[in-house]
């Protein structure tokens, strides 16, 4: 008893890896079309993901599920290849999210009149080619009228910036 323990091969161990697959197979049947095409599966793990995918009823999905979780465990290759894409979408959607935030956070600055000039002077000091007078009429804008339209070109222009700065 004390063996199986040590090796990590108890019966929680086992439930907890089994329980992991079954995460694995939901987060490929939940995965975009463009994600499910490029995930490198034998044919019978593909046809069982194609029909969990298809399956609308809940329990009957529920099932498919486990039935292609049990397929997985028998494929340690595919699992791990499987989780490399998921995580590698994962990260990018996660990049994509942080940077998405990033910009917002320089914009909300740039309105908010008490942070302006600390905010420009940011701005300045990450992007070599941020234009200090179109920036400032922007924010102007939006300081006196409280002009959406402005915040949203401010917004606009900062993740072109920041799309020059990311490609040099």
């Amino acid at each position: 008893m004390d063996e199986n323990r040590r090796e990590g091969r108890g019966r929680s161990e086992k439930k907890r890896a089994a329980h992991a697959i079954e995460v694995l197979a939901q987060r490929m049947v939940e995965s975009t079309d463009a994600l499910y095409k490029r995930l490198p599966l034998p044919d019978e793990l593909r046809k069982g993901l194609q029909q969990a995918r298809s399956i609308r009823t809940r329990g009957a999905r529920k099932r498919q599920i486990k039935y292609l979780a049990g397929l997985l465990r028998q494929d340690e290759e595919s699992v791990a290849a499987c989780r490399a894409a998921l995580d590698a979408v994962d990260h990018r959607s996660r990049a994509e999210r942080d940077r998405f935030q990033h910009i917002e956070e320089i914009r909300d600055a740039l309105c908010d009149p008490d942070r302006f000039d600390e905010a420009i002077e940011e701005a300045e000091a990450e992007f070599p080619e941020f234009d200090h007078r179109t920036f400032t009429r922007l924010a102007g804008s939006v300081h006196q009228t409280g002009d959406k339209r402005a915040s949203r070109e401010i917004f606009r222009r900062l993740r072109g910036l920041m799309d020059i700065s990311s490609e040099t």
